[in-house]
């Protein structure tokens, strides 16, 4: 059988995966915050960092800059209870999103988890305006409770001359 198709030491197959990161997409292109907000643990820490004057990322989101930054769910859960009570004023109207996700590896297994890289295409269409942001995201799946869910997200945005906001739903 081929290797790639084989179930690894957390019982997901790389289809499995494939599958896991299709879906947490769908979920922002369907608008489910809820179902979105489930695929992630409780001490998820979800980054985006900040490229710097030298063309580099910042490596520490405690001490430099990010563009986005929450060291756990609660910030995830507070920006999810924004969207849907219409409380930002940044996303309102809510964009209608579509994500592409490809170049999916698994980069490396343990007992219980997986890290996995792939590059992601979104197109966001708000106020008769389309806009395109792309980049590469670095998670890592755990699977202690039996469903796969990101313990940690690095999102890498290789578009950072934003001419909008950027929010959670565009990556």
């Amino acid at each position: 059988m081929n290797a790639l198709l084989e179930r690894d030491r957390t019982g997901l197959s790389y289809q499995d995966v494939c599958a896991f990161l299709y879906r947490e997409a769908r979920c922002l292109d369907d608008r489910a915050w809820d179902e979105w907000l489930d695929c992630y643990t409780l001490d998820v820490e979800y980054w985006m960092p900040a490229w710097t004057d030298d063309d580099e990322l910042t490596t520490d989101p405690q001490s430099e800059i990010s563009l986005i930054y929450y060291p756990n769910r609660k910030g995830l859960e507070d920006r999810i209870y924004r969207l849907n009570t219409g409380r930002s004023a940044a996303s309102a109207p809510q964009p209608r999103t579509c994500h592409m996700i490809g170049n999916v590896e698994i980069l490396a297994e343990r007992e219980g988890a997986i890290d996995v890289r792939y590059n992601w295409h979104t197109l966001s269409h708000r106020m008769q305006q389309t806009a395109q942001f792309f980049g590469t995201s670095f998670c890592t799946l755990d699977m202690t409770g039996g469903a796969p869910r990101i313990s940690r997200k690095k999102v890498v945005l290789k578009d950072d001359y934003i001419h909008q906001v950027i929010d959670i739903y565009h990556i």
